[in-house]
């Protein structure tokens, strides 16, 4: 399932495309507009920053914009940093591969080879998708 931290964080990204000139936008009305609570876009806005999709300019007109064109920012790139792995398990991961404690055989196991065909299919997805693709 989705976290409330990605979900947020792709409704933030979407609502700071659309905006017209790029200019900043403060927390306040972007929570206001995407029924976020402040505190936590905070800390979310604040790690898309460090993840270098965002800028910020703090003052009056301050607040949040894109540094990056939004057809260049590539969903799959957000996923990650926000959500962690694709994968829905450590063994079917490309990136934070780890063998399951309980498996005997991973060239066997059903469960493993179900996982790989669900991170495979969504990771097509979430590639083919920008900010700018999902924003307008």
């Amino acid at each position: 399932m989705l976290s409330k931290k990605t979900k947020y964080g792709i409704k933030a990204l979407t609502f700071l495309a659309r905006q017209k000139d790029n200019t900043p936008v403060a927390i306040a009305d972007i929570a206001k507009a995407e029924h976020i609570s402040v505190k936590f876009l905070e800390s979310i806005l604040l790690l898309l920053r460090h993840s270098g999709f965002l800028g910020a300019k703090k003052g009056k007109g301050g607040g949040y914009y894109l540094i990056k064109d939004p057809k260049d920012i590539n969903m799959a790139h957000v996923y990650r940093i926000l959500e962690g792995p694709i994968a829905l398990l450590p063994c079917a991961s490309h990136n934070f591969y780890e063998k399951c404690e309980d498996c005997t055989d991973e060239a066997t196991c059903a469960v493993r080879k179900l996982m790989i065909e669900v991170r495979d299919n969504t990771l097509k997805i979430l590639e083919s998708n920008t900010l700018g693709d999902i924003a307008f």
